[in-house]
């Protein structure tokens, strides 16, 4: 006799969670970003990156591959990307011969504000259904759940 039984329906749907929304709603809004910094060449691992060194983050590659929680190997390759554009210096840590050191050059900062102005044009977009005290109260809101994940936060 089969004593398994069958799994009890949820009192309410995944899909009011703030969890599922978020996630649904972030893979929508990463694809729109994703392509429009195609555009321009990049990816947003190479803004997520440049926001680092840009927030003062440890320089050197292996140190940024911790916080960005990714594999150093990619950040060597993104790295390499925005070196060969000029947005990012490699040198090595004089303290350190054997450590790479990366920051943000002149024309990176440039590229960053461009990347930046891409993010605050899909955000009108976005939010276009929202009233001006509800997109703030967004942002506030997201600032604080992003501040609490160890996100960097520019308010």
């Amino acid at each position: 006799m089969n004593d398994v039984k069958p799994p009890q329906a949820a009192a309410r749907p995944v899909t009011t969670s703030v969890v599922f929304r978020l996630g649904t709603l972030g893979s929508v809004v990463t694809a729109r970003y994703t392509e429009a910094l195609a555009e321009i060449g990049l990816k947003p691992k190479h803004v997520g990156l440049m926001v680092a060194l840009d927030s003062g983050a440890p320089p050197s590659q292996l140190e940024l591959a911790r916080t960005m929680a990714v594999a150093p190997s990619l950040v060597v390759s993104l790295a390499d990307h925005l070196e060969q554009i000029g947005a990012v210096d490699r040198v090595r840590d004089p303290a350190d011969r054997r450590r790479q050191v990366l920051a943000l050059t002149g024309a990176g900062r440039a590229l960053l504000a461009e990347c930046a102005a891409l993010a605050h044009r899909l955000d009108e977009e976005v939010t276009a259904a929202l009233g001006a005290s509800e997109r703030e109260a967004l942002r506030r809101t997201l600032g604080v759940l992003g501040a609490e994940a160890g996100l960097p936060t520019h308010d």
